[in-house]
């Protein structure tokens, strides 16, 4: 069985700066979140990819999440066929995640609630 997309982000260096661009293109709205900044994206649709907004240094940057069964076991095996991990396993409430590059540097990420 294939892995969904379970989540994504938007990361910017003014994070209100896009809510207030997404919010008034997409009629988005947000709330808290457990991090200090990020805020989930509420579009007002039960049937949707969960995502969030928050703050990144270098700015510019949108990640998807893959759900898997083992964040660490997945993160070795995109190292074994030839990527980098950029976070490895990193636990919040309701959630383990991390990111890898690919051998093309595109940074993906991997989620679990297991």
């Amino acid at each position: 069985m294939g892995h969904p997309v379970v989540h994504y982000e938007i990361r910017a260096k003014d994070p209100d700066a896009a809510r207030t661009f997404y919010g008034e293109l997409f009629g988005w709205t947000f709330a808290d979140a457990a991090e200090p900044g990020y805020t989930y994206v509420e579009v007002g649709d039960g049937a949707t990819i969960p995502g969030g907004i928050g703050k990144s240094d270098a700015g510019g940057l949108v990640t998807f999440f893959v759900g898997v069964e083992d964040v660490d076991a997945a993160l070795e095996t995109a190292q074994q066929l030839g990527g980098t991990v950029v976070r490895p396993a990193t636990s919040v409430p309701g959630v383990t995640f991390g990111l890898f590059a690919d051998a093309e540097g595109n940074v993906v990420g991997v989620a679990s609630t297991s």
